[in-house]
């Protein structure tokens, strides 16, 4: 398939989830991530289901290639397009603790909120334009993370079902809208890289083979923004609802499992009744949720459900999937203490995970790896235990990443508008 670039750790960049969970919204309030695993008003939940992204796209990258078969081949495949899913989704969170999560800010503070938001995508712009252009083999989503973040923002003060009603109607037109521009392309993609800056960064000097300008960004890159911008809207609206309600939890995780039958189900039904479909034997190998399955061809491209094909189906399903983990995160944190317990270590990952990520590829080149996924059960379990060393020692001194408190400083100068 070639979609060897999975996620970037997008869902907290520079932003704690751990936030009070009260009658009234607590968005600036950060805690070490020991301390808030024995707090059981927190949303360390989020930091949790980041955490778990974080090491799926780990293993995405630099574990065994699922086509390899087997059990772990399958538990591969699992980490495929739905932890960049998950940190798309997540992303709302982000967007949402900064700028007011149960109820938007609004005034001096709103403003601030706005510029901080702002600056924040400017950052991840360069810094994932930088990371392309260092020769990575990893498809970098910082640069598509800060454009999330540009689109979602003037929807930002919206209530959750708004929020979710837009959801859906994304996920219903944006797909078509970035497939249609795809089929279309005459070449006039290839004359506005010519002249795009971004283009020439990301593609050393040679735009023609970025996907990483403008128009890569928005239509035919590894994570078009037209395309993933329904998963960051259903987090939004997620994230703008009452988590701590057991009742709204059962809900979501009730929703979470319709939408990956819908998505999922809907995609095999379709592909299924399709004249003249035709796919390699094998569960692994079905195009209805596989990323190493293979393309079918014509209309029939629109109906599968494989990560990073940006369909209708397959955003819907991936959207289920991510709800149902974070829900499963939020629940298993808060119920069982021993479990918060032994998860602080990954919990401490998810609220670093700008840092997380930007070691991932920087680990990558120092190794050496030129194909991805790597193939390396070794690499992944050592890169895993290695960040989850290192965030946990972190976090008891110091409330955020390195890079996260990097950004948190950049941000700072949002503090002087008026």
């Amino acid at each position: 398939m070639g979609h060897n670039g999975l996620p970037a750790p997008g869902g907290g960049v520079g932003q704690s989830a751990r936030v009070a969970e009260g009658g009234k919204d607590a968005v600036g309030d950060v805690v070490p991530a020991g301390d808030a695993v024995r707090t059981t008003t927190r949303l360390v939940g989020v930091d949790l289901a980041r955490g778990l992204a974080v090491l799926g796209m780990y293993a995405a990258h630099v574990g065994p290639n699922p086509g390899d078969g087997g059990v772990i081949g399958f538990v591969m495949e699992v980490t495929h397009g739905r932890s960049s899913a998950l940190f798309a989704f997540l992303a709302g969170f982000s967007i949402l603790l900064i700028t007011g999560r149960r109820v938007p800010k609004t005034g001096q503070a709103g403003r601030q909120a706005r510029v901080k938001i702002l600056i924040r995508a400017a950052i991840l712009l360069v810094l994932g334009t930088a990371l392309t252009a260092s020769g990575t083999k990893v498809e970098v989503i910082l640069a598509y993370y800060g454009l999330y973040f540009l689109l979602a923002l003037p929807l930002a003060r919206l209530r959750a079902d708004t929020l979710a009603v837009s959801a859906v109607a994304s996920v219903l037109v944006l797909p078509q809208i970035v497939f249609t521009v795809i089929a279309t392309d005459s070449g006039w993609t290839a004359a506005v890289n010519r002249f795009d800056p971004l283009a020439w960064l990301s593609g050393r000097g040679d735009p023609s083979s970025s996907n990483n300008g403008l128009i890569g960004l928005l239509f035919n890159g590894a994570y078009p923004a037209l395309s993933w911008l329904p998963f960051v809207l259903a987090g939004m609206a997620v994230a703008r609802l009452d988590l701590s309600d057991t009742v709204i939890r059962g809900r979501l995780a009730i929703t979470g499992l319709g939408l990956m039958v819908l998505g999922y189900g809907g995609s095999a039904l379709a592909l299924q009744l399709a004249p003249g479909a035709a796919a390699r034997p094998g569960i692994l190998y079905a195009p209805w949720w596989s990323d190493v399955a293979d393309d079918p061809t014509g209309w029939r491209q629109l109906v599968v459900a494989m990560p990073h094909s940006e369909t209708t189906l397959s955003i819907v399903a991936n959207t289920g999937v991510a709800l149902t983990v974070l829900i499963a995160c939020l629940a298993a944190c808060d119920r069982f203490q021993q479990f918060r317990r032994l998860a602080t270590p990954l919990i401490a990952v998810g609220s670093m995970s700008l840092t997380a990520y930007v070691f991932h590829v920087v680990a990558i080149a120092v190794l050496g790896f030129d194909v991805l996924p790597a193939g390396s059960l070794p690499v992944l379990l050592g890169l895993s235990a290695i960040i989850m060393m290192f965030a946990y020692c972190w976090s008891r001194f110091f409330q955020r990443g390195p890079l996260e408190w990097l950004l948190h400083r950049a941000t700072s100068v949002a503090d002087r508008v008026r």
